[in-house]
């Protein structure tokens, strides 16, 4: 663990506490002998909703399954068990449609790239029933993201969101499309970038040239490179606030690895991405006892990635989901300030920039022919400022 900054911990929870020690201890029952007041006085019933909540489950079980102390309740490690079980069915799934998909994409000439899933649990932690996955991520060009959505509906997904747009907007506003199929309930985010904008970030070329290929799935299953991977999932727990302790134990098992860290360092220098680096070095290492390596631990001395880190805390203590509003209002405020906080300056006036691009909202407020779309880039302001005074959406 780096001594470089320490997190004021003070607003997590015994339950908390307890869940991060044993994520890192090598030995349940030496842990228990060695610090058995860590066990004592726990809500067991929300003690098994964190693990849910922050996904580990997985990981923690078969650590707890060969215990001999009985510290912790039957009922627990039973309850942990069946989620496990179920886990692994549900990975076991997702493994045989990765591999389909990929295959099924090749043979139509798609290159694509998955993000995570089954494939980022075998190379993080060796076992795909060590991670849990809700869904499917995978990137492919933009100028085959149509006949990817065209494959997929033949295959029976049905897409959820279409996106509006009147000039384009939705290539950088948006990153993904997302598909669900009715049977099989599974969930697909097809990426033609990483993440959403404006927003700079590695474009499909640069990773493709440094990807992997899944030695569990076969060769129509590409994943991204070490250091592709490293800014990726830097960036995705960084937007959401590291609200799950699972995307924290990714880091620390991508580390394990030894990325390259002169590359590592360029990559994050490129893309803007040293100070929320910095704040996820300083979580994983505080929370997780997560081994840094000295030629990365200068992006930890940064300021605004300790203000960050501590910020992150927030969340960690609660069993917050960002994606599923209404938010509570501490919540909400805190996570208003704390969107803008994580971005760079250039990235903020990017941000800023692109509310003054046009949005599908302005073309059903004020209907014009297309060749005179560009006009709403004039008349952006005033129609934005329209619906605020006539309460209408903005979309």
């Amino acid at each position: 663990m780096t001594d470089r900054y320490t997190l004021d911990r003070g607003s997590l929870s015994k339950e908390i506490s307890l869940l991060l020690h044993l994520l890192t201890a090598d030995s349940v029952d030496g842990l228990m002998e060695q610090r058995p007041q860590l066990f004592a006085e726990i809500d067991w019933k929300l003690f098994i909703r964190l693990t849910l909540h922050h996904r580990v489950f997985p990981f923690l079980y078969p650590k707890l399954s060969g215990m001999s102390n009985q510290l912790i309740p039957a009922h627990v490690r039973e309850r942990l068990q069946q989620e496990y079980r179920s886990n692994t069915v549900r990975m076991l799934q997702l493994s045989g449609e990765m591999a389909r998909i990929g295959a099924g994409l090749n043979k139509l000439g798609i290159r694509s790239l998955f993000l995570k899933g089954p494939v980022l649990a075998e190379d993080l932690y060796g076992d795909f029933s060590l991670r849990t996955s809700r869904d499917l991520d995978f990137m492919v060009p933009i100028d085959r993201l149509s006949d990817t959505a065209d494959y997929l509906l033949r295959l029976g997904y049905e897409q959820i969101e279409v996106y509006e747009s009147i000039l384009g907007d939705w290539k950088w506003r948006e990153h993904h499309l997302t598909f669900n199929h009715p049977d099989s309930k599974i969930k697909l985010e097809v990426h033609w970038r990483l993440g959403p904008g404006p927003s700079a970030e590695p474009d499909f070329e640069a990773l493709w040239k440094h990807a992997r290929t899944s030695t569990l799935l076969g060769p129509d299953v590409r994943y991204l490179g070490r250091e592709d991977l490293f800014l990726f999932l830097v960036s995705h727990g960084a937007r959401h606030a590291w609200s799950r302790l699972r995307w924290l134990l990714d880091i620390k098992m991508l580390l394990l690895q030894q990325p390259d860290s002169e590359q590592l360092l360029e990559l994050l220098k490129q893309y803007n991405g040293e100070a929320i680096a910095g704040q996820t070095l300083i979580l994983a290492a505080d929370l997780l006892d997560t081994k840094v390596n000295p030629s990365l631990s200068g992006l930890m001395d940064k300021p605004k990635a300790q203000r960050l880190a501590q910020d992150a805390v927030f969340y960690v203590a609660r069993m917050v989901n960002l994606n599923d509003p209404p938010l509570e209002p501490e919540v909400e405020r805190h996570f208003k300030s704390y969107q803008p906080a994580i971005l760079t300056a250039r990235n903020r006036l990017l941000r800023a920039a692109g509310f003054l691009y046009p949005y599908a909202a302005d073309a059903r407020t004020l209907p014009l022919p297309k060749p005179l779309h560009v006009l709403y880039f004039p008349l952006r302001p005033f129609l934005w400022s329209w619906r605020k005074m006539t309460g209408r959406e903005e979309a």
